[in-house]
Order: structure tokens, then C-alpha cells, then sequence
């Protein structure tokens, strides 16, 4: 690749992308210069701004809203209209754009408006690629590492309880994860990136774990073990509680940690800093 593109380089996977990145020549865009590429038509601008730059150019775009809370209308705008007009507009100029959505997506049942958002994009990806379109759209996990969880998650809600030294209600925990580790991820995201992969594409390790083995895990290495209540709250109607995921198949050198001991070592971590600003709820 000639040159790297990076929208969304102040989330907690941009930033990651761009230290994977470090040696290579990398534009990371302002908010200022992208905030529009959401809009009706906004196309033409995208264009414009790319025309120049060499055909052999990646984007990615690791901006996005996480929050299932948030409107409709903000998940919609910045998880899919903005990826989409991007990838119209590049797309002729013969660059390649990765864009990331969740594993939920192949869950029906569970499609709040976030999962939504990315399932719309990751439909639309798949269907660009019949025009021609060399875009990738990457199906990922839970993230960990790199400062504090995002306050909202799971791991975010142990940590709150941990350091406030209250009880922690949950459900029976049953639902299966992946957990990734950041610096795990983005090397499978690079040399898929780089490969000639296109569509939609689940970036899995296969070895997922309930969210009762993670709290039991951190809880206890903590000595916090009194403050867990599993069972406290009801579990979820549509969940995953069955299924796992096929691993992505990628070379050897690149290994995923076993997520509950590397889970443990990185709440021990969080809890010696001091607790700064939440992270943003760009991916």
C-alpha cells in the first residue's frame, strides 16, 4: 500500500491501528475534514478531497458510535452513511476501505439500533462488491486494552464496582464472548487488510467464555469475591448462550492471549492508574 488512511484515529481502535501502523505512512484525518461525509450527497466532496492521492491507497474508518443508547438517528449517521458515502466515493478512484462492525450482526434477535447500524453496512459492503467496490467490512469482537474500558460495557461496570467497593448485580452469565486483546486484533486486521479479502468478513479466535467465568476471574484475583452476585438480574430473552464462532484463519505468528488471565492482568492494571476521562465512543 502506498499510503494508509485513518478516520476515527481518537477512538481506542484508531489509535491502535495507528501504532500497528507506525512504521508506514499514515494520514490521520481531523473530525473537521470527514464531520459532513455523513450527509445526503456528500460523495462528491469525499472525492475531491482523494482524486489526487495514489490508487493504491487503504482506508480505514474506525470511527463509529458504540453506545446502544445513543439516538437511532447518530448510530445511523456515523456507522453507515458515513462508511457508505466513503466507499462510494473511493471506490472509482481504485482504494481500498476497511470498514468494522460487530459479530452480533449475525444475530438476528439482538439488533438494538447499534447492531442495526452496522448490519446495514456490513449488507451494503457485501453488495458494493458486485460493482466492483475492493472494500472490506470486518465483523470484530470485544475489545480490551489500551486505558480503561468504556464505562457502558461490561468490563467498564466490574470495574466501576471494584473501585466504588459495592456489589456487583449481573445475570446468571451465561452469554458467550470473545474478548480480544487490542494488540492482538489489529495485527489480524492488518494482514487481513491487507490481503485480498473483500466483504464481510467475522474476525474470530473461537474461544469464547461467559461473562460469569470473566467476572468470577477479575472478582476473585482482586479479592473483591463478596462484591459479585450472579443471578441478581434476570438474563436476557435473545442472547447468545450456544454458539461458537469459527476462527478466521490467518498465519501462525499471529496469536490471540487467552482472554481470562489477560483479562485479569489488564483489570489489575486499570485499577492501579488513577481513574482518568472516559474514553470516546468511537470505536
Amino acid at each position: 500500500m502506498n499510503r494508509i488512511y485513518l478516520i476515527g484515529a481518537r477512538g481506542r481502535l484508531g489509535q491502535a491501528i495507528a501504532r500497528e501502523y507506525a512504521d508506514t505512512d499514515v494520514v490521520m484525518l481531523d473530525r473537521a475534514v470527514y464531520e459532513g461525509w455523513s450527509r445526503d450527497r456528500a460523495e462528491c466532496e469525499i472525492a475531491r478531497y482523494f482524486e489526487r492521492q495514489a490508487c493504491d491507497s487503504l482506508v480505514f474508518v474506525a470511527s463509529g458510535l458504540l453506545d446502544p443508547r445513543l439516538p437511532a438517528e447518530s448510530l445511523e449517521r456515523v456507522n453507515f452513511h458515513l462508511p457508505k458515502n466513503l466507499i462510494a466515493a473511493v471506490s472509482p478512484l481504485g482504494m481500498r476501505v476497511v470498514t468494522f462492525g460487530t459479530a452480533m450482526e449475525t444475530f438476528p434477535g439482538t439488533r438494538n439500533a447499534y447492531v442495526e447500524s452496522k448490519w446495514r453496512l456490513g449488507e451494503y459492503v457485501s453488495a458494493s462488491i458486485g460493482s466492483g467496490a475492493a472494500a472490506l467490512h470486518l465483523q470484530i469482537h470485544t475489545l480490551y486494552g489500551m486505558g480503561a474500558p468504556t464505562p457502558f460495557m461490561f468490563l467498564g461496570q466490574i470495574l466501576d464496582a471494584i473501585r466504588r467497593d459495592v456489589p456487583f448485580p449481573m445475570t446468571s452469565g451465561r452469554q458467550l464472548r470473545e474478548y480480544h486483546h487490542l494488540e492482538d486484533e489489529v495485527r489480524g486486521i492488518r494482514w487481513l487488510a491487507e490481503s485480498a479479502a473483500r466483504g464481510t468478513l467475522a474476525l474470530n479466535h473461537g474461544r469464547a467464555v461467559t461473562l460469569r467465568a470473566i467476572a468470577e476471574a477479575v472478582f476473585g484475583a482482586l479479592g473483591k469475591g463478596e462484591l459479585l452476585r450472579v443471578g441478581a438480574r434476570p438474563d436476557p430473552v435473545d442472547e447468545n448462550f450456544e454458539r461458537f464462532f469459527e476462527p478466521v484463519k490467518l498465519p501462525p505468528v499471529i496469536k490471540f492471549r487467552e482472554s481470562l488471565p489477560a483479562i485479569v492482568e489488564y483489570m489489575k492494571s486499570c485499577l492501579s492508574e488513577n481513574p482518568g476521562p472516559a474514553e470516546g465512543l468511537g470505536q
